[in-house]
């Protein structure tokens, strides 16, 4: 798809399908024969024509039939997919096959009878564009799923679709708040895959449209959602806002940078680096900081570190091979990017479902990342032991005890915190390699994380602390992660500058590259460092993280701000 919605999703979901269709065939028929009855007594009131009912020819009955069957089936298969499981990577792919397939039926179906069903079934615009944003939405959570960022651009497409060819443009002349709510939500979901893509031009552009949509909801309905709307237009003006520097082109206009892995991103391994074969396959990303700036559930600090843990999307067309086409030999293979769920302000027992599932699917020789970004718990007293469980660690979701502030302190001594992620919690998965990163007024809790199975791993820990004049940016997330994401902003954030023309910002970037380079080469070369961080350079990801941390360890030692 390029731009339009006048053609299906590519056939990419060959790929994904199960072989679940064959075993339904029967019962799918047998449910086809009782939706055909069903709907011969509703197409009296569906159908609109001149003549009487009688008059229909017997086809065009028969394409609206099938055209209900397939609507009915695909909200079926849509609703279904919320009562698949959330984790595991295998369970759900037959099920999201299916459903494609059913919506590529569905699209080409309403493409190629469209007259008829303007005629006889009365198909409007806006029901056209639920369909595309149904698509759109597939892509969407496939991409959430996979990790795969080249779904990002399908579910763009359809979106960017549906708003060029104004299929919701008539919903506002209907006295129906319901269809309203429909568009409100396709903004929504459209700003988040925008915003994803870095695409902040249209993001605007699409926050003033949603502002006029909502402000003309409101006036013509007397509706009890009006604040949790406004809220909407507010996390995200706040998240466009988030980044402390801008990067300018000579005009003025800002450029948009992205912070993705691209092809020179990490430093190259050079001849004589003696490095582990680990790649990381799989990576918990959590986010539980109070106050923080976030939209749709997705935190500044989580969506800096979703980055960082992805390539530069390519479009499907050039990045995929056709099913059952071979690869170029001389081509060299594209590394898939790790999978990723995004957790924001899980309870104990959801983090620990997520964090065994991606134990137990992880690969041979493949690295488990967990991020933490939250709010500190510190221990009340001074304990006799210095266990696992004695230092606090990180806040888990909770109802209660949320105290407006960076840390929650406790009232029984005698107890642990249980809505608490303590070091000792993590044990039982270093039986495979484990790269942990903490970013938390608390981390120092992690610091003396002790290696029981003799699996490589490591802890990249955040300072505890901050010069006031950088903590009270910390709504706009933290400098520790943003030092990781994208280390130049964080760098001239901390050297007090808020904007950089783009000339010499790629001038900085080209140094930054030469630094990390030099890094890769002190690490490799050096005799007393542990093995564990050799074990994971081999990994680009990783290699890039651990680089990254290097260079905003030597910032915050030697910059003045920070004495």
């Amino acid at each position: 798809l390029t731009g339009t919605v006048e053609k299906p999703p590519r056939k990419r979901r060959s790929s994904i399908r199960g072989s679940a269709d064959s075993s339904h065939s029967q019962s799918q028929g047998e449910r086809y024969q009782h939706f055909t009855e069903k709907t011969e007594f509703a197409l009296k009131e569906i159908m609109s024509s001149g003549g009487a009912e009688d008059d229909i020819p017997q086809g065009e009955r028969k394409t609206v039939t099938d055209f209900c069957y397939l609507l009915d089936k695909s909200k079926q298969l849509f609703n279904g997919l919320r009562d698949l499981p959330q984790y595991g990577q295998k369970q759900w792919q037959s099920y999201f096959g299916r459903t494609f397939d059913v919506y590529t039926k569905l699209w080409k179906f309403q493409q190629q009878h469209r007259q008829v069903l303007d005629n006889r079934y009365g198909l409007k615009r806006w029901q056209i564009g639920e369909i595309a944003s149904k698509i759109g939405q597939l892509y969407y959570h496939y991409y959430l799923r996979t990790s795969e960022t080249s779904y990002l651009n399908e579910a763009f497409s359809f979106y960017s679709a549906i708003r060029q060819r104004s299929y919701y443009s008539q919903v506002n002349k209907e006295d129906r708040p319901e269809l309203v709510v429909k568009k409100l939500r396709y903004y929504a979901r459209f700003i988040v895959v925008c915003l994803l893509l870095n695409k902040m031009d249209v993001v605007k552009d699409l926050v003033k449209e949603l502002s006029d949509e909502i402000e003309d909801y409101t006036h013509r309905f007397n509706t009890e959602d009006q604040v949790e709307w406004n809220l909407v237009l507010q996390e995200v003006a706040a998240f466009i806002e988030a980044d402390p520097v801008m990067v300018l082109n000579d005009d003025n206009t800002i450029v948009i940078t992205s912070n993705r892995l691209a092809e020179t991103g990490a430093p190259l391994l050079e001849q004589g680096m003696i490095v582990g074969q680990l790649s990381l396959a799989d990576a918990l990303i959590i986010g539980n900081c109070n106050n923080q700036v976030k939209f749709s559930e997705l935190t500044v600090d989580m969506f800096r570190m979703l980055q960082a843990l992805e390539r530069e999307p390519m479009n499907l067309a050039s990045q995929m091979n056709k099913p059952g086409m071979q690869e170029s030999a001389d081509k060299p293979t594209r590394r898939e990017n790790p999978h990723k769920y995004l957790l924001y302000k899980p309870t104990f027992s959801q983090l620990y479902t997520f964090l065994a599932a991606s134990f137990k699917e992880l690969p041979a020789n493949s690295v488990l990342l967990i991020y933490l970004s939250a709010t500190g718990v510190f221990p009340t007293g001074r304990s006799d032991s210095e266990g696992p469980y004695d230092f606090g660690g990180v806040l888990t979701n909770s109802n209660r005890d949320i105290i407006n502030g960076d840390a929650i302190h406790k009232r029984n001594q005698s107890h642990k915190e249980m809505h608490c992620l303590h070091p000792g919690d993590l044990y039982p998965f270093t039986r495979k390699p484990l790269f942990i990163i903490v970013d938390s007024s608390n981390s120092v809790a992690y610091k003396n994380f002790t290696n029981l199975f003799g699996q490589p791993l490591v802890c990249l820990l955040s300072p505890t602390a901050y010069p006031k004049a950088l903590q009270d940016q910390s709504q706009r997330g933290s400098l520790f992660t943003l030092f990781l994401n994208n280390p130049l902003m964080a760098f001239l954030f901390v050297s007090g500058l808020s904007s950089m023309r783009r000339g010499l910002w790629e001038k900085c970037q080209e140094y930054l590259r030469k630094i990390n380079r030099d890094i890769a080469q002190l690490l490799t070369h050096s005799r007393s460092i542990d093995q564990a961080f050799l074990q994971f350079f081999g990994d680009e990801f990783l290699r890039l993280l651990l680089t990254r941390f290097i260079f905003c360890s030597a910032t915050m030692r030697m910059h003045k701000i920070f004495r």
